[in-house]
């Protein structure tokens, strides 16, 4: 069974690439049979109203929260941790969202495309150094519940977390050569 990225909007063919790297089979999804068969998911950075519109038009909702109810790995980077929370800050009335990992977001929180940046960062489970990530109009967990294990933090504010089976990024680790956070996904299924 072969790992999916959700091919609807974003960097889906970087993020086939770095989990090829990370030694696992990966295919582009687009349809509920198709994330109903993934091992794990990966729902891409892009932008979250548009995504989120999307999934629930091709019937997506269920068969993505039906993946983590069964437990298998489900990451999302920027637009995808977006999609992810169960409160979104600054959303449009009409933004669509999954729901399923308990933190608040903030989009655009670093501000608009001309202020998108790198920086290195401390994860935590990442060995061998500081990651580089890049951030894109870049969102930011406003406030994690109990249970949400916080990974990384820029600033002071949090950009990296997991919970349970859920990994959430608010930078994208695909556009760089560094698989290290897509090995850390892989592990996680």
């Amino acid at each position: 069974m072969a790992f999916g990225v959700l091919a609807i909007q974003g960097d889906v063919r970087e993020h086939l690439e770095a989990l090829r790297r990370a030694g696992v089979e990966a295919q582009a999804v687009r349809t509920p049979a198709e994330v109903a068969a993934a091992h794990g998911l990966v729902i891409p950075g892009g932008e979250s109203t548009t995504i989120g519109k999307l999934v629930a038009r091709f019937g997506l909702m269920e068969p993505i929260r039906g993946l983590v109810r069964e437990g298998r790995p489900l990451m999302g980077t920027c637009a995808g941790m977006i999609l992810m929370a169960k409160t979104i800050r600054a959303a449009a009335n009409d933004q669509p969202a999954l729901g399923v990992m308990d933190i608040a977001v903030e989009r655009n929180a670093f501000g608009r495309q001309v202020d998108s940046f790198e920086a290195d960062l401390e994860v935590k489970g990442i060995e061998g150094g500081p990651v580089r990530a890049v951030f894109i109009r870049a969102p930011v967990m406003s406030a994690v519940d109990n249970g949400v294990d916080v990974l990384a933090t820029h600033e002071g504010r949090i950009v990296a977390a997991r919970q349970g089976n859920m990994l959430a990024l608010a930078f994208h680790p695909e556009l760089t050569e560094d698989s290290r956070l897509h090995d850390y996904f892989v592990k996680m299924g």
